[in-house]
């Protein structure tokens, strides 16, 4: 016997699914029809504007007001501009700026471009306060360490979406970012009072609900206070009793990915995570990057299962179903400025959150070194480095650990060395091969990763991008005089 119709329906009217691929397939449009709340894009899904565009127009046959989204955060994570880096400067940089005004202006921008491809939500901005520098998965996607700060820029870039006609989804709630592992990979615990976290994580998203975010989405996080062993994702105590009761929110609360570990392996797969993230007070269920129809139809299966044995209760996914369906009816309500071509705003908010300790003279054809560093599943492989941007210099890109600091010198001659790197505080081999070749030799840093207080000893000057854009690294070139 198939599913009930109608629960079937009123299940799918919660989940935000995705499909491999630039071309949407038949399966995915049908689902949009059969109720499905929406679509996420990921980079696989994004090869040109045009396509992306036919792509939303494909989806929208099957439903008009289908949701379709996308991460488009700018800086390390983009999904637009995944082949050459995004032209927008992260949240760290524009933290670090400190032009409130700027940020709003970056993303409405950013929100004009997604908007005139057919794209309605954002799951974006991180919001996150990020107090450790050793975090693997927020770093440079937070405008900074300062609750203060960052609430103001969480607000502003807030603004400056929905201006566009986008909805924003402010992340990761209630915080990820004093956690030192990756949800994606494992459960992160924030061991920390309650009286802390409304000190310093919980006043980003205070500010994003004054300022009228239409969704906020949970963290695949533990916080033993509020949660217990469960992830915020699957807590009431989270969702309802501090996010809707005390702060107010009334938008969609959507779930990170329920494909990641942090939640998946918590609940015991994808399907029963779905459940159990509803019955938290979840409304939208992002269900991950890969899906095909048959994971849908058994996470649709999951919540009707639920409703009739006693773990979910109709009301419940009700609600969750006609919140989703509130979101899809803002985004088709909303008025979208005309586009226009702001394609050197980010370039230029890049050249502004350039930072220099030391001094940068003697750079006549340095040896360029790019060391090596693992992506993160939120960033993907975008290209990042000063490589697209220099003029006639060289480059090389190296494993710190595999690298023989004399190989270097060799190559380098009379010549300087340009080391370039994401977060070398915590890359291994890192400090030491920059230790070892600034003993002997002119080294300048480049740091396009988390600005720790780190500075290593010797080197001639340290640069700090706050960032790894496309953006950021013309920036950087720029400001070593290493382009035309």
């Amino acid at each position: 016997m198939g599913l009930d119709p109608g629960l079937r329906r009123l299940a799918l009217g919660t989940l935000l699914a995705a499909y491999p691929g630039p071309v949407p397939p038949d399966w995915a449009v049908d689902l949009l029809a059969d109720g499905l709340a929406g679509h996420t894009l990921f980079g696989t899904n994004v090869h040109n504007p045009a396509q992306v565009a036919a792509s939303t127009a494909a989806l929208r046959a099957g439903r008009p007001d289908a949701l379709i989204a996308i991460d488009e955060e700018g800086g390390d994570v983009t999904r637009l501009a995944h082949a050459t880096g995004s032209p927008y400067p992260g949240n760290a940089a524009l933290g670090a700026i400190g032009d409130v005004a700027l940020t709003r202006r970056v993303y409405q921008s950013i929100g004009v471009e997604l908007a005139a491809l057919g794209i309605t939500v954002n799951l974006a901005p991180t919001v996150d306060v990020n107090t450790a520098d050793d975090n693997p998965v927020i770093g440079t996607r937070s405008f900074g360490a300062d609750p203060v700060r960052v609430a103001a820029h969480s607000a502003a870039a807030v603004t400056g979406l929905q201006a566009a006609g986008v909805a924003a989804c402010a992340k990761h709630f209630p915080g990820h970012g004093a956690t030192v592992t990756d949800s994606h990979h494992e459960l992160p615990t924030v061991d920390a009072p309650l009286s802390l976290l409304r000190q310093r994580d919980l006043p980003p998203f205070a500010a994003v609900v004054a300022a009228g975010a239409r969704a906020v989405m949970t963290a695949h996080i533990r916080v033993p206070t509020l949660t217990g062993a469960d992830p915020a994702t699957f807590s009431r105590a989270v969702l309802v009793d501090l996010l809707r009761a005390e702060y107010g929110f009334t938008g969609t609360i959507v779930t990170d990915a329920l494909e990641m570990k942090g939640a998946a392996v918590a609940a015991g797969g994808v399907g029963p995570a779905a459940v159990r993230a509803l019955s938290a007070g979840a409304d939208l269920l992002c269900i991950g990057a890969k899906v095909d129809a048959e994971l849908v139809e058994r996470v649709a299966a999951e919540i009707v299962d639920a409703l009739a044995d006693g773990r979910l209760a109709t009301a419940r996914v009700e609600e969750a179903a006609g919140r989703a369906a509130d979101l899809a009816a803002w985004t088709r309500a909303a008025g979208r400025p005309p586009a226009t071509d702001d394609t050197e705003l980010g370039y230029a908010a890049a050249r502004r959150a350039i930072r220099v300790d030391g001094l940068l003279t003697g750079l006549d054809q340095p040896l360029v070194v790019q060391l090596h560093t693992e992506s993160t599943i939120a960033e993907g492989r975008v290209p990042w480095g000063l490589g697209p941007h220099l003029d006639g210099v060289s480059e090389i890109r190296v494993i710190a650990t595999e690298t023989d600091p004399a190989t270097l010198r060799g190559l380098a001659g009379d010549r300087p060395i340009v080391l370039v790197g994401r977060h070398l505080h915590r890359l291994p081999g890192g400090p030491e091969l920059i230790a070892d070749l600034a003993a002997q030799h002119p080294v300048t840093v480049v740091e396009m990763g988390w600005p720790a207080q780190w500075r290593p000893a010797g080197v001639r000057a340290f640069v700090t991008t706050y960032g790894a854009s496309h953006a950021n690294g013309r920036a950087a070139a720029e400001a070593l005089g290493l382009t035309r």
